[in-house]
C-alpha cells in the first residue's frame, strides 16, 4: 500500500503518540500514597520507579523538583524540611496524591504483642475506644511477607488508614496508644508503620549482612533461598496436618451427633471448669473432647442477643448453642468472644456444647479468664460443673514449619521496602520467641538495632523497646529463669545510644502472653520517646536501673540510675536475691539507704558476691520503684 505525503506525516504522528503512551508510567511505592504522614523538620525523600532516563517532576507546596530515572529505573527526590502541618497535595508527573500530613513517623515492629489490635483490648478500654476519632493519627499496616532471595523494593499491599470509627479497631493497640499520648503532648500528626508478625523471633528481622555473624542462622537462611525446599516442606506440613484432622474427624464419636442441641449428657462424667483436664486426673492427652454446659433462661433473657465469652481454650474450639454453630478459633491465644443472637436462645433449658481439639501438650480452659453468657441486662456464669466426653484420642501433632520465623525473611519482605521512608524512630515489642535461647539475645538484639540504623542510614535512629512482661505462676524459691535472663539482656542493650526501654514486669498477666493493659505499656514507651527522641531532659522516663554494686560488711550496696526524684521508700522491698561464691541464691532482705542506693543481705550468705532482682518468669513480689511509680528493671550483677 502506498501513502501520500500528508498521510505519511499523520502516520508518523500516530506512531510517535503510540510510542509515548506505551512508555512505563512513573510508579510510586505503596508507602508514598494518599493519606500518608511524612516526617517533619528533615528533608523528605520521595522515590519510585520509571523507564531509564525518564524525567520525573515532583510538585509540592507550589514548588517543582526535577530528576531522571537512572539506568535501572530508580529515581528519588529530596524535598526540603517542612514543619508539621497539612493536609497537603503532592504530584509526581501525572500522579496526584492528597490528604498528606507532615508530622512524626514511627516504625512499629516485633511480634504479636505489637501486632495485637485494639479490638482485642476492648474489655479494658471499651468506652474510650468508642470515642477514638483522630484523623491526625494514621497507620500503614504492612502485609505479612517473608523473602529469602532478593530483598523486596515495595510492599504487596497496604494503605494509610486514619484513627477513626471505621478503622480504629484494626490499629495496633500499643502503637495507637503511643501515638495518642504523643499527639496529646506535641499536637503534631503521628504516622505509624505497623510491621509486626506474631511469634516472630528477632533473627527473622535481621538483614543478610548481619545474619552472616551467626553461621547457624545464615545456613538456615541460605537453605530457604531454594523455592523447591520451601515448597516441599510446606506441602509435607499441609498434608500431615490435613491427614491428622481428617483422621480426627473420622474417629470423633461426637461429630454431627453431639452438636445438634439435643445430646443426652446426664451420663457424661463431670468436670470443673476452667482448668486443664490433666489436673483433674483425666489420662486423656491429645485429640478431641466435647464439653457441655446446660443453663436456664427466663422469657426476658431468651429474647435478647448475647455475647458468649469462653476465655482462652487450648488449643482449638468450636462452640454450639442449642445446635447452632456460634464460633471457632483455631489456636490458643485469642480470647473467645462469640455472638449469640436471640433467635438461637430459648426459654428454659439451653445447651452449650464446646468441642475442644488438643494437638500437643496439655489441653484445657485457661483459668482466671471470663466464662459467661453476657446479656445487656444480665450475665449467666458458665464456670463450675460441666459434663464432658472424649471424642477420640490422637497422637500428638508435631508443629508445622513457619517460614516467616526463619532468619532474615521478615527483614527482606517487611522492613527493606521502607528504608527510604524517613522516621522519627522505631518502637519494638518482641522477645517472647527468643526465650528458649536468652544467652544470645544480648548480642542478637544489639545487632538488630545497629543493623536497622545502618540500613536506614541513621546511626542514632531512636530505638524504643518493651521489656518482657511477667508470665506464669509465681515461684516460691529462687530459681533460674530464661525470661529473666532475656529481660536482663534487654536491659543491657541500653548501653547503645538513643535507646529506651519500657519495663512492664508489673502489669502482665500470669495466664496470658498477651496482657491487655496496652495503654500503660504505651504510656511508658511515650515517656521513653519524650526523653530519647524528643530530647526532653525534664521528663522522668524510666524506673530504677542497676548501675553498680559494692560488697560491704556482709551485704551488698546497690546503686541505681534513673531514680527520678528518688527511690520509693514506703514499702518493704521484695524480689531481691543474693549468692556467694557457690552461686546458690537465697531470698534477701533489702532496704533503701539513700535516694539511689539499696542495701541487700541474707543471713544465709555470709560473704555475698552477686545480687539479682526480679529474677523469675513472673517476679510478682518485686516492688522496687521510684517515687514517680515507675518500676525497676529486673537485673543481675553477673557480667
Amino acid at each position: 500500500m502506498k501513502y501520500k505525503g500528508s498521510e505519511i506525516w499523520i502516520l508518523l504522528i500516530v506512531l510517535l503518540g503510540l510510542g509515548v503512551s506505551t512508555q512505563a508510567a512513573v510508579k510510586l511505592p505503596r508507602l508514598v500514597s494518599n493519606g500518608m504522614v511524612l516526617q517533619r523538620d528533615v528533608p523528605i525523600k520521595i522515590w519510585g520507579w520509571a523507564d531509564s532516563g525518564e524525567k520525573v517532576n515532583v510538585e509540592f507546596k507550589g514548588e517543582n523538583y526535577n530528576t531522571k530515572a537512572d539506568k535501572n529505573g530508580n529515581w528519588a527526590i529530596d524535598l526540603p524540611a517542612t514543619a508539621a502541618g497539612g493536609p497537603y497535595a503532592l504530584k509526581v508527573n501525572e500522579i496526584e496524591l492528597t490528604d498528606i500530613l507532615i508530622g512524626d513517623v514511627w516504625l512499629c515492629s516485633g511480634q504479636s504483642n505489637m501486632e495485637l489490635p485494639i479490638r482485642r483490648v476492648m474489655d479494658l478500654y471499651k468506652d474510650e475506644i468508642r470515642q477514638v476519632n483522630n484523623p491526625q493519627i494514621r497507620l500503614f499496616k504492612v502485609p505479612m511477607r517473608y523473602v529469602f532471595t532478593d530483598a523486596k523494593a515495595d510492599y504487596e499491599g497496604g494503605d494509610w488508614k486514619t484513627a477513626t470509627a471505621e478503622n480504629r479497631l484494626d490499629f495496633s493497640a500499643v502503637a495507637y496508644f503511643v501515638a495518642a499520648d504523643l499527639y496529646q503532648k506535641y499536637q503534631v500528626p503521628i504516622g505509624l508503620i505497623s510491621s509486626a508478625v506474631g511469634g516472630s523471633p528477632a533473627e527473622a528481622w535481621l538483614s543478610e549482612t548481619s545474619l552472616k555473624k551467626y553461621p547457624h542462622y545464615w545456613e538456615t537462611a541460605q537453605q530457604c533461598r531454594s523455592a523447591a525446599f520451601v515448597d516441599s516442606v510446606k506441602s509435607a506440613d499441609q498434608n500431615r496436618i490435613r491427614d491428622w484432622h481428617n483422621e480426627l474427624n473420622q474417629k470423633d464419636s461426637g461429630v454431627n451427633r453431639w452438636s445438634t442441641g439435643d445430646a443426652e449428657v446426664s451420663d457424661w462424667p463431670g468436670i470443673s471448669l476452667p482448668g486443664y483436664w490433666s489436673e483433674q486426673n483425666i489420662a486423656f492427652k491429645n485429640g478431641s473432647v466435647w464439653f457441655c454446659k446446660e443453663f436456664e433462661l427466663t422469657d426476658e433473657l431468651a429474647g435478647e442477643d448475647a455475647i458468649l465469652r469462653l476465655g482462652r481454650i487450648i488449643d482449638a474450639d468450636s462452640a454450639f448453642v442449642n445446635g447452632t454453630f456460634v464460633g471457632t478459633i483455631s489456636y490458643q491465644y485469642p480470647p473467645r468472644i462469640y455472638k449469640v443472637p436471640a433467635s438461637v436462645l430459648k426459654t428454659g433449658k439451653n445447651q452449650l456444647m464446646v468441642r475442644v481439639i488438643s494437638q500437643s501438650g496439655r489441653g484445657g480452659f485457661m483459668p482466671d479468664k471470663p466464662y459467661a453468657l453476657r446479656f445487656p441486662s444480665d450475665t449467666i456464669d458458665l464456670t463450675g460443673q460441666w459434663h464432658y466426653r472424649m471424642g477420640t484420642e490422637m497422637p500428638s501433632l508435631d508443629s508445622q514449619t513457619f517460614f516467616q520465623y526463619k532468619p532474615g525473611g521478615l527483614y527482606s519482605g517487611m522492613i527493606h521496602p521502607a528504608l527510604n521512608y524517613t522516621l522519627k524512630g522505631v518502637i519494638w515489642y518482641q522477645g517472647e520467641s527468643n526465650t528458649d535461647r536468652p544467652g544470645e539475645y544480648r548480642q542478637l538484639f544489639g545487632d538488630l538495632i545497629l543493623d536497622w540504623r545502618t540500613q536506614f542510614q541513621r546511626l542514632e535512629l531512636p530505638f524504643l523497646f518493651v521489656q518482657l512482661a511477667n508470665l506464669g505462676e509465681p515461684q516460691k524459691l529462687p530459681a533460674e529463669s530464661n525470661w529473666a535472663e532475656l529481660r536482663d539482656a534487654q536491659r543491657r542493650t541500653l548501653e547503645l545510644p538513643k535507646t529506651g526501654m519500657a519495663v512492664i514486669c508489673d502489669i502482665g498477666e500470669w495466664n496470658d502472653i498477651h496482657p491487655l493493659n496496652k495503654k500503660e505499656v504505651a504510656r511508658r514507651l511515650s515517656l521513653q520517646a519524650q526523653h530519647v527522641a524528643y530530647d526532653d531532659s525534664t521528663v522522668v522516663y524510666s524506673g530504677p536501673l542497676y548501675k553498680a554494686m559494692e560488697v560491704k560488711a556482709g551485704s551488698i550496696i546497690v546503686t541505681f540510675g534513673s531514680v527520678g526524684s528518688g527511690l520509693f521508700t514506703n514499702s518493704l522491698l521484695q524480689g531481691f536475691q543474693v549468692a556467694g561464691e557457690d552461686g546458690r541464691f537465697e531470698w534477701a532482705h533489702a532496704v533503701v539507704l539513700h535516694k539511689n542506693t539499696v542495701r541487700v543481705w541474707s543471713e544465709n550468705v555470709a560473704i555475698p558476691t552477686t545480687v539479682r532482682y526480679g529474677w523469675a518468669d513472673n517476679p510478682a513480689d518485686a516492688n522496687l520503684k521510684n517515687k514517680e511509680g515507675l518500676p525497676a528493671s529486673p537485673f543481675s550483677t553477673n557480667n
